[in-house]
């Protein structure tokens, strides 16, 4: 047909989280690189600043990711001194992991820049925007877990 116009379906939400998802990464991966480590490895850091001492499989649901990813991690951030391992004391099957001293201070040394992109991040959001988005993909990701 002449002159018919179909306007275009705006992107998915899917598409859209995944194109947030992958700037943040390469930011991310950016801000971290000067200590050596990737955004994945600085995400399993900040699982442990939250809940210390947890077994690979919950670092890896925290971190999401797979078993055989976060033994990557492990070993890695393990090599660098950035976390140990230690047998847990109710199961002594069970190895723990936990942060070093070392662990903190890259942690302590990045927090200001990656607040600095999340503020970047939602700068053009009032405050109440920027919450209403923080509940929001909190409850998206509630309803896929």
């Amino acid at each position: 047909m002449v002159g018919t116009h179909t306007a275009k379906a705006p992107p998915s939400l899917l598409y859209m989280v995944k194109q947030v998802e992958l700037v943040v990464r390469s930011h991310l991966d950016e801000l971290v690189r000067p200590s050596g480590i990737t955004a994945l490895q600085y995400t399993a850091l900040t699982v442990l600043e939250r809940h210390d001492g947890l077994s690979a499989a919950q670092l890896a649901r925290d971190s999401f990711v797979t078993a055989q990813s976060i033994a990557d991690v492990v070993r890695s951030l393990e090599s660098r001194g950035l976390i140990r391992r230690e047998r847990n004391p109710r199961n002594r099957r069970e190895l723990l992991i936990l942060l070093t001293v070392e662990g903190r201070e890259v942690l302590d040394r990045h927090a200001g820049p990656v607040r600095e992109l999340e503020e970047r991040m939602v700068r053009d959001l009032t405050d109440r925007q920027a919450e209403q988005f923080r509940l929001a993909l909190s409850k998206a990701w509630q309803a896929l877990s």
